[in-house]
C-alpha cells in the first residue's frame, strides 16, 4: 500500500484480510453482490479499500473456503452462496419471547470479570437496590464470540440462584425464579462502532458495526433488579417489528 493512502482498517488486532473478508461477506449478505454475480476485479478491490493485493487474495480465499465465492481462472471471482442466517439472534420485543429465544440458545460463557459494582441508572430505570453482583463475560457459539455483556443483578436476586446465573443466560433464569416478580422491563438498542476492547473480544475490526443493547428489569416498587449492557457483533443481530397499520 502506498504511503498516505487512506484505509478503513487501522488500529485493529484483527488481521486486515479478515476485516476485509467480513466487509465483503456483509455485502454478499445484503445482496449487493447476488449469487452468480462477479465480484469487482482484484485491482478494483485494491483501489477501493486501499490494501495490498495479497490482502485481497487472502480475503477472497477465506470466503471461498466458506463457500460464498468461487475464483475462476481467467473469468474472475463469482458469488456462489449466501452467509448462513442460523447465526442470527432475534431481538424480541417482549421479555417472555426474549427468554424463549435464549432458552434455545446455549452459548459458551467466558467470564472476564466478577465483582460487586453499581450500575449507572437513568431516572426512567427506577431506584437502585442496596448492592449488585456484577459479571462481565463473552458469549460464543461454534467458537465464534458474538457478544460482550455486562450484568448487574440485585445481590438478593443473585443469591437465589448463583450457580445458574453464572452458567446460563440471565433472562430465562430471572423468569424461572418464583420469588422474582418483574413488573416492568425495557430495552434500548443503538448502533455504534466497536472500541478496542470489544474488537479484541469479538474478533472484529475497531469501529466495525455493533449493536449496543441495554436491558432493565424492575420490581413493582421500582427497584432495579437487573441491568444488562450487551454489545453484539453487527452481523449477529436480526431485529423484526410488527408495524401496526
Amino acid at each position: 500500500m502506498r504511503a498516505g493512502t487512506p484505509t478503513l482498517f487501522r488500529d485493529s488486532p484483527v488481521p486486515r484480510y479478515a476485516q476485509l473478508a467480513d466487509l465483503l461477506r456483509q455485502r454478499i449478505g445484503r445482496g449487493v453482490w447476488a449469487v452468480g454475480q462477479r465480484l469487482p476485479t482484484l485491482e478494483e478491490l485494491v483501489a477501493e479499500f486501499g490494501v495490498a493485493r495479497v490482502t485481497v487474495r487472502q480475503a477472497v480465499d477465506l470466503l471461498a473456503r466458506e463457500g460464498l465465492v468461487s475464483p475462476q481462472q481467467g473469468r474472475g471471482t463469482f458469488v456462489t452462496g449466501q452467509p448462513a442466517q442460523d447465526r442470527w439472534l432475534r431481538l424480541e420485543t417482549s421479555l417472555k419471547d426474549l427468554a424463549d429465544v435464549y432458552r434455545d440458545d446455549k452459548p459458551k460463557l467466558t467470564l472476564i470479570d466478577e465483582a460487586a459494582a453499581m450500575p449507572v441508572l437513568h431516572p426512567a430505570d427506577g431506584k437502585a437496590a442496596r448492592r449488585y453482583h456484577f459479571m462481565r463475560r463473552v458469549h460464543s457459539r461454534n467458537d465464534e464470540a458474538y457478544c460482550v455483556i455486562s450484568i448487574y443483578l440485585d445481590e438478593a436476586v443473585f443469591r437465589l440462584a448463583p450457580r445458574r446465573f453464572r452458567r446460563e443466560t440471565v433472562v430465562p433464569v430471572l423468569l424461572d425464579l418464583p420469588a422474582v416478580k418483574i413488573a416492568r422491563a425495557r430495552q434500548t438498542l443503538a448502533i455504534a462502532g466497536a472500541d478496542v476492547e470489544v474488537a479484541r473480544h469479538l474478533g472484529i475490526g475497531v469501529n466495525a458495526p455493533v449493536a449496543e443493547v441495554r436491558r432493565v428489569c424492575a420490581a413493582a416498587d421500582g427497584t432495579v433488579l437487573y441491568v444488562g449492557e450487551v454489545t453484539y457483533r453487527g452481523d449477529y443481530i436480526h431485529f423484526e417489528m410488527d408495524l401496526k397499520p
